[in-house]
C-alpha cells in the first residue's frame, strides 16, 4: 500500500511529546523559521521550550500534521494509536528498543495501532524540511533554507547528520532517516521526497534494500523525472550461506549483488561520502547522466599528469581534440603549447577572459563535458582575484556550448562554500577534491537502466540437496545447454562396459562430490578406463568424451539472493577461478547483449577476443547458455543455484562440462 505522506514531510501543524527531546525540536523548528504552530504535548508540565504545553492530544486545536514523538516506546505504541485515531498527518518514533533489541512483537503492535497513518522508524531520528523550515528532529544539524535542492535519505542518523554540516554548496531540501523502517520503507520514501517538484535529486546512505523491485521502479520513476539517484551501500562482506559449496558464492561476494543490482537499476553507486555528494551537485544542476567523453583543462602540466593518473583506475577516457579544434586553439594559444587532452594550456593567457573564453568554449564544444582544474587562493591571507577571469570564463563556456563545465579544485578546502554557492546559482557545478571529483563524474555517467526491468522476487531461505554431476548434466541437456557425449555407471565396471561406444580421449569422474578436482575423482585423457581403480566415496561414475578445440574456460554460476532474487556470475574459469577472481556479476533477468556488455568488462577479456592473434572465443555462444539457464532458474523455483566451471569455449560453441546444481529439499 502506498501511502500519503505530504502530511508529514510538509506539515502546517507540528504537535512534539516527550521532555527534553521536544524542547530541542521546537528550537529547531523557532530556528529554522518554520510557519505554523508547534503543539508540544506533556500530562504535567505547563510549558516546554518557551511555548504553553497542552496536556493531552484531545486538547489540540486539531489534528497535527506531523508528531514527533520523544517518549519511551510502550507510551509510543498507545501515542501512535491515538493520533492514528484523530486523523493526525503521521508521526516520528523516535525511541529505540524494538526489533533492534529482540522486541519484534512490540514493533508490531506500533505497526497495528498505526493503521494507514503513515509513521517513520522506530529509532528514527527524523525529518528535516529546509524547503518549508519544518524540523521533526531532535538535535543539530548543518543546513539552511533553500526553494530547491537534493534530499538525503540515509539508514543512518549520524552519517546525514554529518552530510548535512557539508561546506561545498550543496543545496539540501530534505534529511530523512528510516530508523528500522517497520511501516515505510526506502523505496516508499524515496518516492515520497522525489515527488516534491522542489527535489532535484536523492542522495542515500543504505545499509540493506527492503524490496528490490520497488526500489528498481522508484528509480525507473526518477529518471523518467529526470532526477537522479546516487547511492553509498554499506555492508559489502556478508557471507553467503552456500559460500563453502561453490566457486560462484565466494567470487560475487563483496558486495557484488548489490553493486550489479544499482546499476542495471540505473542508480549511480559511489563509495564514499564526499563523492556522494559530488555526485548530487552534478544531479542537482545537470540531470541524471553526463556523457562519458570528457576533457579536462589546467594551467599546469602537473595537474593534467594528475587527472590521467588519477583517472585511469576508474577507466575514465580523455579522447584527443579534433583536427578543427587543434588549429583554432593553436592559432589562440601558440606554438609552444602542445594541444592535447587533458589540456595543458599555460599561463599566457591568465587574466585575458575573452582569449580564456575562446580556448574553454573551443575545448568543450567537442566534448559532453568539461573538467577545469582551478584553485583560487585562499581569501583570508591572499588575493584570489587574479582568478576570476578563470571562473568567469568556465562559466561563458558552459552558456555558450550547453555542455556541462565544472571548476574543480585539486583540494577540497582550495574552493570556499560561498564562492560554490554563487557559482551554483549561476548553474555552474563546481567539485570539490580532484579525485573525488573524478569518481563523482564516473558515478554521474551511471546509464538509464533497462526500461520495465524488475528483479526477480526473493524467495525465503530454505534447506537444498546437492545434484550428482549425472543429475545436473540432465538438467543442463533439458535446458538445451550443450553438454560432452557420455554414460553413466552405479559402478566403475558398469561404466567401463558402457564406456566402449564412446571416442577416446575419455574423462571419468567420481559422482557425489561437491569439487571433484580436490578429492581427487577427476581423470583425464583415457583412451580406455581398462586398469582404473575405485575412486573412494563416489557414489557412481561419469565417463564422458573429452571435449577438443577449447579456447577459453569460462565459469557460470547463478544463484538465489535474500534481497535481489537470483544472480548471474561470470568469469575466468578452470582450478584457477578463485586465483584469477576476474568476474562480473549481474541480477536476472538479463538478456544476451546484457551478458556481453558485462563479459568485455572482465579485466582478461582481450584474451578472450583474439589478443595478439590468439583465437576469439565464441563468447555469444555462453551467453546463450546464460541467458537459457537464468530462465530456467525463473521458471523453476525449486532451483536454488546452477554452478559450471568450466564450460569450455570454442570459436564456434561453447560445452558445458562440470555442473554443481542444488535444489530445495
Amino acid at each position: 500500500m502506498r501511502r500519503d505522506l505530504s502530511r508529514l514531510l510538509r506539515p502546517r501543524s507540528i504537535a512534539v511529546m516527550g521532555s527534553v527531546w521536544a524542547e530541542n525540536v521546537i528550537a529547531q523548528c523557532r530556528k529554522m523559521g518554520f510557519a505554523g504552530p508547534v503543539w508540544p504535548v506533556h500530562p504535567t508540565k505547563p510549558e516546554i521550550g518557551g511555548m504553553t504545553a497542552y496536556p493531552s492530544l484531545t486538547a489540540l486545536p486539531g489534528a497535527p500534521d506531523a508528531t514527533f514523538i520523544g517518549v519511551n516506546r510502550h507510551a509510543t505504541v498507545d501515542v501512535v494509536g491515538e493520533l492514528a485515531g484523530m486523523g493526525a498527518g503521521g508521526a516520528i518514533c523516535f525511541a529505540s528498543g524494538w526489533t533492534e533489541a529482540g522486541e519484534a512483537e512490540l514493533q508490531d503492535r506500533l505497526v497495528a495501532a498505526a493503521g494507514d497513518m503513515p509513521i517513520l522508524g522506530p529509532n528514527c531520528y527524523g525529518v528535516i524540511n529546509y524547503l518549508d523550515g519544518a524540523l521533526l528532529w531532535p538535535d543539530q544539524h548543518g543546513g539552511r533554507r533553500v526553494e530547491k535542492g537534493v534530499a538525503l535519505l540515509s539508514q543512518s542518523s549520524n552519517i546525514v547528520i554529518n552530510l548535512t554540516m557539508q561546506a561545498r554548496g550543496l543545496p539540501i531540501a530534505y534529511v530523512a532517516c528510516l530508523g528500522n523502517a517497520a511501516q515505510i520503507g526506502l523505496a516508499e520514501l524515496a518516492g515520497a521526497l522525489l515527488a516534491d517538484e522542489r527535489v532535484t535529486a536523492i542522495g542515500m546512505y543504505v545499509e540493506g534494500i527492503d524490496d528490490a523491485p520497488a526500489f528498481a521502479a522508484l528509480a525507473e520513476a526518477a529518471r523518467a523525472a529526470r532526477k537522479g539517484i546516487v547511492c553509498v551501500k554499506s555492508g559489502k562482506t556478508e557471507a553467503s550461506r552456500t559460500a563453502a559449496a561453490s566457486h560462484t558464492a565466494s567470487l560475487a561476494g563483496g558486495g557484488a549483488a548489490s553493486s550489479a543490482f544499482l546499476r542495471q537499476a540505473g542508480v549511480a553507486e559511489v563509495s564514499t561520502l564526499p563523492e556522494l555528494l559530488e555526485t548530487l551537485k552534478i544531479f542537482h544542476v545537470h540531470g541524471p547522466q553526463i556523457g562519458g567523453r570528457l576533457c579536462s583543462l589546467s594551467c599546469s602540466g602537473g595537474e593534467a599528469g594528475l587527472v590521467s593518473d588519477l583517472a585511469a583506475p576508474l577507466a575514465i577516457d580523455f579522447p584527443p581534440p579534433t583536427e578543427a579544434q587543434r588549429r583554432k586553439l593553436g592559432d589562440i594559444l601558440g606554438p609552444i603549447v602542445t594541444i592535447a587532452n587533458p589540456l595543458d594550456y599555460h599561463t599566457f593567457i591568465w587574466g585575458d577572459g575573452p582569449r580564456t573564453t575562446d580556448v574553454f568554449t573551443t575545448m568543450l564544444e567537442g566534448y559532453d563535458a568539461g573538467l577545469f582544474v582551478i584553485d583560487p587562493p585562499r581569501p583570508d591571507r591572499c588575493d584570489p582575484s587574479s582568478f576570476q577571469p578563470a571562473l568567469d570564463a568556465i562559466v561563458a563556456a558552459q552558456a555558450a556550448t550547453g555542455k556541462p563545465a565544472f571548476p574543480v579544485a585539486s583540494l577540497p578546502e582550495n574552493f570556499d562554500e560561498e564562492r560554490a554557492i554563487a557559482m551554483m546559482a549561476e548553474g555552474v557545478a563546481p567539485l570539490m577534491g580532484l579525485e573525488t571529483a573524478l569518481g563523482a563524474l564516473k558515478a554521474a555517467q551511471t546509464g538509464p537502466g533497462r526500461t520495465g526491468w524488475r528483479p526477480a522476487a526473493a524467495l525465503a531461505p530454505r534447506e537444498t540437496r546437492l545434484l550428482d554431476e549425472a543429475e545436473g548434466k540432465r538438467l543442463l541437456d533439458a535446458a538445451s545447454v550443450p553438454i560432452p557425449h557420455g554414460v553413466i555407471g552405479t559402478t566403475l565396471a558398469e561404466a567401463a562396459v558402457k564406456a566402449k561406444g564412446l571416442t577416446p580421449p575419455l574423462v571419468l569422474k567420481g559422482l557425489g562430490f561437491a569439487h571433484k578436482t580436490e578429492a581427487g575423482a577427476v581423470r583425464l585423457g583415457l583412451a580406455t578406463l581398462d586398469g582404473q581403480s575405485e575412486m573412494p566415496g563416489a557414489t557412481g561414475y561419469l565417463v564422458e568424451e573429452m571435449v577438443a578445440s577449447a579456447v577459453a574456460e569460462i565459469l557460470l554460476g547463478l544463484r538465489r539472493d535474500p534481497v535481489y532474487g537470483i544472480t548471474l556470475t561470470l568469469g575466468l574459469g578452470g582450478v584457477t577461478a578463485e586465483v584469477l577472481a576476474d568476474t562480473v556479476t549481474l541480477v536476472l533477468p538479463v538478456t544476451e547483449a546484457e551478458v556481453l556488455d558485462a563479459l568485455r568488462r572482465l579485466r582478461l577479456w582481450p584474451l578472450l577476443d583474439g589478443y595478439r592473434g590468439r583465437p576469439r572465443a565464441d563468447m555469444a555462444a555462453v551467453a546463450r547458455i546464460a541467458v537459457g539457464l537464468g530462465q530456467a532458474m525463473l521458471d523453476r523455483p525449486e532451483l536454488e543455484e546452477i554452478e559450471i566451471n568450466p564450460i569450455l569455449v570454442r570459436e564456434a560453441g561453447a560445452v558445458a562440462v562440470d555442473a554443481l546444481i542444488r535444489e530445495a529439499e
